[in-house]
């Protein structure tokens, strides 16, 4: 009780004497200012991405990992099925794989964008995030990045088609398919695609370390971490 009208007093800002009392009763260093919670939440946050987003900067970042593996969007589902009914099927896999090698390739370049998104957390964000759901803090840095992110993913999405070798597999795969008799053509834009689904993947991940370091004491590797997070246990 003592901890939830400290908590409850901090961040309504209101000078109390139920705080007081309760700062008196707790052990020394036990309350929080707002430049300590403010931090922790950075963190925190910071982790999540230094630790997650770079894994999919890493060779089969995306291929591999079954939680983020970008598959073929609805309308290039028949493609793949078609080509490889016709003995086609490496082609097909090469197609995947290189939507896939894109999207690590242009991971790489969305640390900076967190990075400001990140500073600018104001008390307020980190009240709202520290007491909200499990994925408060992904839900913020999605709101706050995700335009960002697109205009910045979108060409680096398309350049890495072309650094990766992906524009000429898939300029290929739909040659051939198109040329099949009896089949509607298709021109699906993939770098929209791949791009937005690049983007659901890098949240994802961001949302995993934010559940562990909320719900396991095991996970917060440092004493900021576990200092600001014991007051949402």
């Amino acid at each position: 009780m003592k901890k939830l009208i400290l908590t409850l007093c901090c961040f309504s800002l209101l000078s109390c004497a139920e705080l007081q009392q309760v700062v008196n009763n707790l052990p020394a260093g036990g309350g929080l200012d707002q430049v300590t919670i403010g931090n922790g939440l950075r963190e925190a946050l910071d982790l999540g991405i230094d630790k997650q987003v770079t894994k999919l900067t890493q060779k089969d970042g995306f291929y591999k990992n079954q939680l983020v593996k970008i598959l073929l969007p609805a309308e290039l589902q028949k493609v793949d099925k078609t080509l490889r009914g016709i003995g086609l099927g490496g082609l097909a896999d090469q197609g995947l794989l290189a939507l896939n090698r894109a999207a690590e390739d242009a991971v790489k370049g969305s640390t900076p964008i967190f990075v400001n998104a990140v500073k600018d957390i104001s008390f307020n964000d980190a009240k709202n995030i520290l007491l909200g759901p499990e994925n408060s803090a992904t839900t913020y840095l999605e709101n706050k990045t995700s335009t960002a992110l697109y205009n910045q993913f979108n060409p680096a999405i398309k350049n890495s088609f072309s650094k990766v070798g992906a524009d000429q597999v898939w300029s290929t795969i739909i040659t051939k398919y198109n040329a099949i008799p009896l089949t509607n053509n298709v021109n699906p834009d993939l770098t929209d695609y791949v791009t937005q689904q690049a983007l659901k993947g890098v949240f994802t991940m961001i949302g995993i370390e934010e559940k562990q370091i909320r719900t396991k004491v095991s996970s917060r590797s440092t004493a900021l971490l576990k200092q600001v997070f014991a007051l949402q246990d």
